[in-house]
């Protein structure tokens, strides 16, 4: 993916929400022809939007069994959703979306998170002391669903969290979706692993790589009105700063348009601002 610079036809918008420049630079992560198992929520916004702007052929796969759903339905509430089985190209099962991930045909695992570590493993678990706190932590999130699966085996993850200090830590409070784990070398083959691991993260400040050697979290781009600087006053832990680094566009006006009116209309994961 490269931040190119908007087409002198699509007017940059200046009305727009952190959730709505994650929902575009996760479509524009996305490569036409790929297959992404789409984890629930912003995922599913980004590839929606992605099939119908950057990447057509986009196949999305979905926990509950459906493989190759054109969408044409709208936006699923759900991995299973009846929205992600009409018009799919094969629908069998949980365990059969997942054995297609552990043969190696999952090119992106798009999945979010409410903590990440410098090496982009996730906790979606628990906050609290582990192992003590386990059973009544300060805060129960959400848990895992799919998610440590289509870390484990998809050949490059896309990860979504929100950015500040609390989120962006040195230590994870729990791991619940592995990244590049310690970030030592063939850390991942040694633990019984697939893939490669996370390949960007999206927040609400700007886009991540991991750097090839050291596995550490990379700034790739920053988002308008972000600096280098200022990314970094709201992480935990230092960050990496690629050679080349550069600010992603706004969205335009059309991408916001699309985003509110034809893929999340009612707001059910990309939320308003109310005015």
């Amino acid at each position: 993916m490269t931040a190119s610079a908007v087409s002198n036809n699509m007017k940059v918008s200046t009305d727009y929400t952190a959730q709505e420049i994650i929902v575009v630079a996760g479509a524009k992560v996305l490569e036409d022809k790929k297959i992404v198992f789409v984890g629930t929520g912003l995922p599913m916004v980004a590839s929606l939007l992605a099939k119908l702007t950057n990447a057509p052929g986009l196949i999305p796969v979905f926990e509950a069994g459906a493989v190759g759903p054109p969408l044409k339905r709208g936006l699923p509430l759900s991995v299973g959703d009846s929205k992600t089985f009409t018009g799919a190209s094969y629908v069998k099962g949980l365990n059969a979306a997942f054995e297609l991930t552990q043969r190696g045909f999952a090119d992106f695992g798009f999945i979010g998170g409410a903590e990440v570590d410098m090496f982009g493993n996730l906790n979606s678990t628990m906050i609290g002391d582990f192992p003590a706190g386990y059973q009544k932590p300060k805060v129960r999130l959400p848990g895992s669903g799919g998610a440590s699966d289509m870390a484990a085996s998809c050949e490059r993850t896309i990860l979504i969290v929100p950015h500040d200090k609390k989120k962006f830590n040195a230590k994870l409070n729990y791991i619940t979706s592995p990244g590049h784990l310690d970030g030592s070398p063939n850390a991942r083959y040694n633990a019984g692993m697939q893939g490669k691991g996370p390949y960007r993260l999206i927040s609400t400040k700007g886009i991540f790589d991991f750097e090839e050697k050291s596995k550490r979290m990379r700034i790739l781009f920053t988002f308008p009105g972000e600096t280098i600087e200022s990314i970094q006053a709201a992480t935990g832990f230092e960050l990496l700063i690629s050679p080349n680094v550069s600010e992603f566009p706004a969205p335009t006006e059309e991408e916001v348009r699309m985003i509110r009116e034809d893929i999340d209309p009612t707001g059910v994961f990309v939320k308003r601002i109310a005015k």
